[in-house]
């Protein structure tokens, strides 16, 4: 099968939607499928397998010729489609009208800006381009519930980005130690892209609270407010403004944005809880939360929005109430008096982190292109 995935994002630009482009797009051709992809001039592929086109200079209507002249011949054309991507342009939407067959694989289903008091047209641009898809893949349990009226979706969760399994040679102790922990320290970790839907108030406010109760917390915090939504700035001063105002300065390991899969990896592994207390809920929709499970991190996170039940509450994840600093001091207060239940949520962790390989992942996607594609009906919504 010849593939196209039109990425809006795509290395070396930060964002998870490109990094799942990029992985999807390798395990995909690992199959024996022919795999191209389109995207902004400047992206580079690291994969010899890949056919990048790095064309678009706009996601614009000045775009469409050389779109349709790369979409000419491929079985298939999977629009990777995330709400602040490709420019935040109206012409995404209109693309299975365009070219065909298109598949699109929605990481959010949240509405677009378009134009001042675009009101209720916001809402349908987006789900245009999910009814005139041949067929909709959603990532989580939310998404996947505003589109089980259609004839062909399904839910086909995200793996992790951070890949490189660590070594023998792994010491968590030198780790903890480069992050300022000392022996005895209660080390947390928080990893990912920040804004407004991750929920830093409220840990933050939970490391000063623990220190102010005597427990020693110290946080490791990898990420910083990345590339695709300039929104994320201005939150990030917001963030500074409050480190500085409870007065946990000396407590925070600050990382920034990191490349390597192995100090990532390597510090949330050598944390005694990893913490992502996402203000919309847990949610399969959350890279920092498969790279946490894939580890086998005791992790902390909030409650999902909908039923998610793979998540077990104190057996592979320790769920709170989203943006309820007293509850989350509270599960941080209990993981530290208990190693049991810390161990006990590392095993529950790396056995869920299964249902998010990659392998699975690219052959269950190939699997619905082949459905839409033959004119089957693939499954609808699965049932995970």
């Amino acid at each position: 099968m010849r593939i196209g995935f039109i990425a809006g994002e795509y290395p070396p630009r930060q964002g998870g939607v490109g990094a799942y482009t990029r992985i999807l797009a390798g395990e995909i051709a690992k199959l024996g499928h022919e795999v191209h992809i389109v995207s902004r001039e400047g992206t580079v592929s690291d994969d010899p397998a890949l056919k990048l086109s790095p064309i678009i200079k706009r996601w614009d209507v000045s775009s469409l010729g050389a779109i349709r002249s790369w979409a000419r011949g491929l079985d298939v054309i999977n629009v990777q489609y995330q709400t602040a991507a490709f420019d935040m342009s109206p012409l995404i939407h209109f693309l299975p009208q365009i070219i065909t067959p298109v598949v699109t694989t929605f990481h959010d289903l949240r509405h677009p800006y378009l134009f001042p008091k675009a009101g209720r047209l916001r809402d349908w641009i987006v789900m245009h381009l999910a009814r005139t898809s041949a067929g909709a893949i959603t990532t989580n349990h939310e998404d996947a519930a505003r589109l089980a009226h259609l004839p062909h979706t399904m839910l086909i969760p995200i793996g992790s980005n951070i890949l490189k399994p660590l070594g023998a040679e792994f010491d968590p102790s030198a780790w903890r130690k480069q992050a300022g922990a000392q022996p005895g320290d209660f080390l947390l970790a928080y990893f990912g892209l920040i804004n407004r839907s991750k929920g830093l108030e409220p840990l933050l406010e939970s490391v000063a609270a623990l220190r102010a109760d005597g427990i020693p917390a110290r946080l490791i915090m990898i990420g910083n407010a990345g590339t695709s939504d300039p929104t994320n700035i201005a939150y990030m001063d917001e963030i500074d403004a409050l480190i500085s105002r409870l007065g946990i300065e000396s407590y925070l390991y600050r990382l920034g944005y990191i490349e390597d899969d192995t100090i990532i990896g390597s510090y949330l592994s050598a944390a005694d809880a990893v913490v992502l207390p996402f203000a919309d809920g847990a949610s399969y929709r959350r890279g920092s939360l498969m790279a946490a499970l894939r580890y086998g991190c005791a992790t902390v996170t909030t409650m999902p929005a909908v039923s998610i039940p793979t998540f077990r509450d104190g057996e592979n994840l320790l769920l709170v109430p989203p943006n309820d600093a007293p509850a989350l001091t509270a599960a941080l207060r209990r993981l530290y008096e208990s190693p049991p239940l810390r161990e006990r949520l590392k095993v529950g962790a790396a056995a869920l982190s299964h249902e998010f390989d990659w392998s699975q992942i690219a052959a269950q996607t190939v699997a619905f292109y082949g459905a839409v594609g033959g004119g089957a009906s693939p499954s609808r919504t699965a049932s995970r």
